[in-house]
């Protein structure tokens, strides 16, 4: 998902302007606390290694899903069944099972509801009356009707048998309707366009709850700001729709011969082959064909988690050739309506799609799908596997920090599949990290933005701020951007840059997806693999950063010449003042307008909380600064040099 940015700057330059203030408020440095051992709260499992690796008994169970809808147009109503095969890989048996109903967040009587405050929220239906929320028609459990309850946003589904463990198989086939929201929660939504309404419709089945080794049951609420947390497994649609909608959806699109003209099927041979975009459906073709009827349009994805589809006849529909690493293609593929298109706007989106899927292919772990479609609606932006969503009024830099943010969920939560419902830096923060590798790399930097980390202390450390490993529904809203998204990508920069440097960064950060593509790791599996894979202690940076609110603030407290006169020599010392320690980095400036830069390691402030080196240089020494590259959100910069400003 996408917090956009204008509203995050104002926040960067509110914080800044403030940010000196907290300097003086915050707690003194203490080495014993920052450093203290058995940070880890268990030692490894028969499921989960001490080394962040999955353990050597390690089970995760799956769900499978055939599904069938249909969609009124004239009154936004979504009619469909759910055949759901669900296997218990738990060492458990399992006497009733649990299922998300996301779409009762938008009933009337929601918890969901219930929280929006007077202001309003991004979350829910912007104060839409409608009757929202799933009708059941029926719950069968191999064949038969079986019991059930429904509380929130959750089923549960009590079973005639236990459901064995090691492998056991439950069938279940769930019938229900139910109208989409015009706005909804910024997920999914009607747009009207000159040309027919945009439908993007996700959240629109009942899904399995997670059943893990962490928690059992993973039945937190849907209450609109946290995200979501699926098994994996096979998904096929039968989407039928009006017969002059265009459908794309998750997965691959099995009967093209069916749903589009010879001429058009062409166009899509031209596309699997071409480095260009090519269009496939013109705007000079809107309206044209059959105007009565349906079609149904089949798709299907494996190794997925989730399944989003979206209907129009308004949509303009291009596609290009993705270059995978192994040799392999995909297909990266934008829907728009003419409001979207022009060179400015939507008519790059393809060559946005197919850049972002490259690059985080060669980088981190390649693309799993046979293609990569994003389409242009009334979301902010909304990522599913292979599929989605941004806003149809964005452009130029927008249009390219949105579609790159959503194709980058791929990897966080779609390939690595964190529980966002309660860890959305997992995948928010990692996302924003890696999107801001790939934007210095599209296109030669056209949209690379310069930056001064530095001047973010004020942003990430702002005392109003919870912790990062709070959840995002027991956030303010207003903090949800900085927290999920912006501190904890700014963090694993300031952990590459840093602290452990690019090199061992990648490769640690590149094996922690490779162990857990497709699986289910939890915060201390991250901060495992990236200790033992760099070989460095970081439960200081972890406790820090992601698990309390401290702050960093370094400053140079004297500097001396040795025995009076710097001929013999200069005497620097620097301190850690705030509660979160850093490799310091000192830049020494002499009489003669050369320099010297001093590295220290994080390990000078194990046992101190100032330390002292000396120069032996017979130079004078003019000037002294901290962090010359500014790659270190420091709190208070006016302590950072000598002689003081």
């Amino acid at each position: 998902m996408k917090f956009k940015l204008p509203n995050l700057i104002s926040a960067v330059a509110i914080f800044a302007f403030v940010g000196n203030s907290y300097a003086q408020e915050s707690p003194k440095y203490d080495y014993t606390e920052a450093f203290k051992p058995f940070f880890y709260p268990q030692t490894g499992t028969e499921t989960r290694s001490a080394s962040g690796q999955p353990g050597h008994k390690y089970w995760q169970n799956s769900a499978d899903y055939q599904l069938n809808v249909s969609l009124d147009e004239s009154k936004n109503e979504i009619t469909g069944s759910a055949e759901i095969t669900y296997t218990n890989n738990s060492p458990d048996q399992l006497t009733f099972l649990w299922l998300q109903l996301d779409q009762n967040l938008f009933a009337k009587d929601s918890r969901g509801n219930a929280i929006i405050p007077l202001s309003g929220s991004r979350n829910g239906a912007k104060g839409e009356s409608f009757d929202g929320g799933y009708k059941i028609k029926s719950v069968k459990y191999d064949g038969k009707e079986v019991k059930y309850t429904i509380t929130d946003t959750r089923m549960q589904i009590d079973l005639p048998g236990d459901l064995k463990a090691n492998g056991g198989v439950a069938k279940l086939k769930i019938e229900y309707s139910f109208l989409s929201p015009k706005y909804g929660s910024d997920r999914m939504g009607v747009e009207d366009t000159k040309n027919g309404k945009i439908f993007t419709v996700a959240q629109w089945y009942p899904r399995m709850c997670v059943y893990d080794d962490v928690m059992g049951w993973n039945t937190l609420p849907y209450l609109g700001a946290s995200e979501f947390y699926l098994e994996y497994g096979t998904l096929s649609a039968n989407i039928t729709v009006p017969a002059n909608h265009y459908v794309v959806a998750s997965g691959e699109l099995l009967n093209e011969k069916e749903v589009y003209s010879k001429e058009e099927i062409s166009r899509w041979n031209a596309a699997r082959n071409s480095e260009k975009t090519v269009v496939i459906h013109p705007e000079s073709e809107l309206g044209k064909g059959s105007n009565s009827g349906t079609k149904t349009w089949k798709f299907k994805i494996e190794k997925a988690r989730d399944f989003a589809w979206a209907s129009s006849s308004a949509f303009i529909i291009d596609a290009a050739r993705i270059n995978l690493s192994s040799g392999k293609k995909s297909l990266a593929i934008s829907a728009y309506p003419v409001e979207s298109a022009g060179d400015k706007a939507w008519g790059r989106s393809t060559e946005y799609t197919k850049a972002s899927i490259e690059h985080y292919s060669g980088k981190w772990f390649e693309y799993p799908y046979p293609a990569a479609t994003n389409v242009a609606g009334n979301e902010g932006g909304m990522e599913y596997p292979g599929i989605v969503f941004c806003h149809m009024n964005s452009m130029g830099a927008d249009l390219w920090g949105v579609t790159d943010h959503e194709f980058g969920h791929t990897w966080f939560p779609m390939i690595v599949g964190s529980n966002e419902r309660l860890f959305a830096w997992m995948d928010e923060g990692f996302n924003t990290f890696i999107n801001s590798i790939s934007t210095k790399e599209f296109n030669k930097g056209e949209y690379k933005q310069p930056s001064n980390v530095a001047q973010m202390a004020g942003f990430i450390f702002n005392d109003s701020l919870e912790p990062v490993m709070v959840g995002p529904d027991n956030m303010k809203e207003r903090n949800i951007g900085i927290l999920a998204y912006y501190k904890p990508g700014l963090g694993l920069g300031v952990l590459r840059e840093t602290i452990l440097g690019p090199e061992k960064f990648d490769k640690a950060f590149k094996t922690y997806v490779h162990r857990w593509a497709f699986k289910h790791p939890t915060p201390w599996d991250f901060f495992h693999t990236m200790e033992n894979v760099s070989g460095e202690e970081l439960n200081w940076f972890w406790k820090g950063w992601f698990m309390n609110k401290w702050k960093v603030d370094q400053a140079v407290k004297a500097v001396k010449p040795l025995n009076g006169d710097f001929k013999n020599g200069t005497q620097i010392t620097v301190e850690n003042v705030g509660q979160l320690p850093m490799p310091t980095t000192v830049l020494v400036t002499f009489k003669d307008g050369t320099t010297e830069t001093v590295k220290l390691p994080v390990e000078v402030w194990k046992r101190n909380t100032e330390w002292t080196f000396q120069l032996d240089s017979a130079k004078e020494v003019t000037n002294v600064k901290l962090d010359p590259l500014s790659i270190v959100p420091d709190i208070n910069p006016n302590n950072n040099a000598w002689p003081a400003k």
